[in-house]
C-alpha cells in the first residue's frame, strides 16, 4: 500500500467502526485536525506513535491501518484467475456433481504431505505459490470423502478441513475475510466428519484471527477461550499436538484483549501460556508438526513481544526479547516479525542505532519481505525524518525508496 493510500484507509476503518472523527479522536488522543489532514489527504503519513494509537483507537492492528505484505507476487491482482479457481475450490457451482470417489493411485499419505507443504509455503508468505496448488488440494481432499471405506472416508474429511483451513487462512490475507470464514465453516463441517479431535478447535483459532481482522474483538476472544478450556476438559491437552493447540489458542486470545485495551488479562494469558510451552517437549510426540499451531516458549516469547510493542510498551518488549534463543521448529515468518517488532520498540524509545542495526539483521534474513512490507517502510521513513541519521540509514533508506 502506498502512503497516498493512508488517508482513504483511514476513514473507511472509521467508518466500519462507526466513529466521528471526534469520537476517534477521543478514544486515540489524536487531534481532530491530524485525522482530517490525513482522511483528506492534505498530509500522506504520520510518525509511528500516531499511527499506533489511531489502531488502537480503531480496535485494529497496525497492519491494517497501514496495509498488509502484498499476497500476490506478480501482478497483485488479488481476484485474478487464480484466486477465482480458489474460489471455485471452496464454493463449488450450484447443482455441481457429487465428488468422484478416488482413483486407484489415490494416496491419503501424499495428500496429506501436499497440504502439509502448502502450509510451510504458507508460513513463508508464498501466497502465490499456495493459491496454485489450492484448488488441486481441496479437489482431491473431497474424492478423498467420497471413499466407501470408513476409515478412509474420516482421513479424506481430515485432509479436507485442512486444506480448507489453509484456504481461510489465504483469504485472509487477501482481506477477504467473508469467504475466509465460509471456508472455515465449512472446514468445521468436515472436522465434525474426520476422527480428528484437534481439528475443530485449530478451526476455531482460524475463526478467531478472521474475527479479529474484521474487529470482532470480543467474539474472537469468546470463541478461543471456550475452545481452550473445552481442550482442558477434554483431556486434549496431554499430549504435544494437543498442547500447541490449546497455546494457540490462549494466544489468540491474549492478542483479542489487548486489542480491546485489556493488557493486564492480555499479559496474564501470555505469562499462562509461556508456563505451559515448557511442557510441550515433555509431551509424547504427535504427528506432522507442520499440520498444527505453532506453540512453543520461543513462539509465545515472540508473540508477547508484539502484543508488548503494539500496545505502547516498547521497554518491555526488549526486555523479552534480550537474549532469546528461539528453537529450531519457530516458523521463518516468525523470526522476521520478530526482527520487525524489536526495530519497532528501538524506535518508539528513540534508540536510532539500534533500530537501524536490528533493519540491517532484517534485511539480511528476508530482503523481500522487508521491501513489500509497509510498516518497514514506515519505521525506516520515522528514522529518516530525524535530523541525525545514524549509519547505515540511507542504505536502508535507498532500498525500500524512503530516501529523497
Amino acid at each position: 500500500m502506498t502512503t497516498e493510500d493512508l488517508g482513504k484507509t483511514l476513514r473507511r476503518l472509521r467508518r466500519l467502526a462507526g466513529l466521528a472523527q471526534e469520537e476517534l479522536s477521543e478514544r486515540s488522543n489524536v487531534s481532530v485536525d491530524v485525522i482530517r489532514q490525513l482522511e483528506q489527504r492534505r498530509k500522506h503519513s504520520a510518525r509511528l506513535p500516531t499511527l499506533h494509537a489511531l489502531a488502537n483507537g480503531l480496535g485494529v492492528e497496525l497492519t491494517t491501518l497501514l496495509g498488509d505484505p502484498p499476497a500476490v507476487s506478480s501482478q497483485g491482482e488479488n481476484d485474478g484467475p487464480k484466486f477465482v479457481a480458489v474460489r471455485r475450490a471452496v464454493m463449488p457451482a450450484l447443482w455441481a456433481p457429487e465428488p468422484p470417489p478416488p482413483t486407484a493411485d489415490f494416496s491419503p499419505d501424499a495428500l496429506r504431505e501436499r497440504i502439509a507443504d502448502g502450509w510451510t509455503r504458507y508460513h513463508a508468505a508464498e501466497f502465490d505459490a499456495v493459491m496454485d496448488v489450492l484448488p488441486g488440494l481441496i479437489s482431491d481432499a473431497r474424492s478423498g470423502t467420497a471413499d466407501a471405506r470408513r476409515d478412509e472416508r474420516e482421513e479424506g474429511f481430515a485432509a479436507l478441513g485442512k486444506a480448507l483451513q489453509l484456504a481461510g487462512h489465504v483469504a485472509v490475507r487477501m482481506g477477504k475475510t467473508d469467504l475466509a470464514l465460509i471456508s472455515l465453516e465449512r472446514a468445521m463441517d468436515a472436522a465434525a466428519r474426520s476422527s480428528n479431535p484437534l481439528l475443530l478447535p485449530m478451526l476455531v483459532n482460524s475463526t478467531a484471527w478472521t474475527y479479529q481482522r474484521q474487529g470482532r474483538l470480543e467474539d474472537a476472544l469468546g470463541i478461543a477461550l471456550q475452545a481452550a478450556d473445552d481442550m482442558k476438559n477434554r483431556g486434549l491437552t496431554e499430549t504435544a499436538d494437543g498442547l500447541k493447540v490449546w497455546g494457540g489458542l490462549t494466544m489468540s486470545a491474549a492478542t483479542s484483549a489487548a486489542r480491546s485495551g485489556d493488557y493486564e488479562r492480555a499479559a496474564g494469558l501470555m505469562g499462562h501460556a509461556e508456563e505451559e510451552a515448557g511442557r510441550v517437549s515433555k509431551l509424547p510426540e504427535g504427528g506432522d508438526s507442520r499440520m498444527v499451531s505453532v506453540f512453543s516458549p520461543s513462539s509465545v516469547r515472540i508473540e508477547r513481544v508484539r502484543l508488548a510493542v503494539q500496545y505502547g510498551h516498547p521497554d518491555d518488549a526488549l526486555t523479552l526479547a534480550k537474549g532469546m534463543r528461539l528453537s529450531k521448529d519457530t516458523p521463518p515468518s516468525w523470526r522476521t516479525w520478530l526482527l520487525l517488532d524489536v526495530a519497532r520498540a528501538h524506535t518508539d524509545i528513540g534508540d536510532a542505532a539500534s533500530a537501524v542495526k536490528t533493519l540491517e539483521s532484517l534485511r539480511k534474513v528476508a530482503p523481500t519481505w522487508m521491501r513489500h512490507h509497509t510498516l518497514a517502510v514506515a519505521i525506516v521513513r520515522d528514522l529518516w525524518s530525524l535530523p541525525n541519521h545514524p549509519p547505515g540509514l540511507r542504505s536502508l533508506a535507498e532500498f525500500l525508496g524512503v530516501a529523497g
